[in-house]
């Protein structure tokens, strides 16, 4: 009960800097907005928490900045599949520069390329094949920088030394 009570105490914590922050550094590109600090949510969270959580936090963060008019639909493809690659190849090497790698290549460039016929679907507006990819790729490369100086942080400060489920997490970088 305990572990549980603290898994989602993170996440809601995680959830609401996110969501509290979104209108302090969105930056609009188009039809999405660049918004860095869920990129370094999800590399957080990908370390702290594990990869089904991070992605629960993007999804949450995305749902919440929509219903408050701060985001576009753009962000549930992008966040969401940033935040598993991160915590996917978190969970494999256990250092937490894979984490932001991952959050690079997911929302980056899968997330962008997923976001063209998201954008075609749900918002009826059709682009090229690469018409988010630099916005996205700029975007996060900031916020899984920034993320990634977080988790150093915390790992200095002895913060988030085990997962709920025990295993180590924030190994030192090598």
């Amino acid at each position: 009960m305990k572990t549980t009570t603290s898994l989602l105490t993170k996440m809601a914590v995680l959830v609401a800097i996110g969501t509290l922050s979104s209108h302090l550094l969105a930056i609009p590109t188009g039809l999405a907005k660049a918004f860095p600090i869920q990129h370094a949510i999800n590399v957080i969270a990908a370390v702290l928490l594990g990869p089904i959580p991070a992605v629960l936090v993007a999804f949450m963060i995305a749902l919440l900045r929509n219903l408050l008019g701060v985001g576009t639909l753009l962000a549930f493809p992008g966040g969401m599949i940033g935040a598993l690659l991160a915590g996917l190849l978190y969970q494999r090497i256990r250092q937490h520069w894979s984490a932001a790698v991952g959050e690079v290549v997911g929302t980056g460039i899968i997330g962008s390329l997923a976001a063209v016929p998201f954008a075609m679907l749900f918002m009826g507006q059709a682009v090229g094949m690469f018409a988010f990819l630099p916005a996205f790729l700029v975007s996060t490369l900031f916020g899984a920088a920034i993320g990634w100086v977080v988790v150093g942080l915390l790992k200095k400060g002895g913060l988030g030394e085990s997962r709920p489920d025990h295993s180590p997490t924030l190994h030192k970088n090598r």
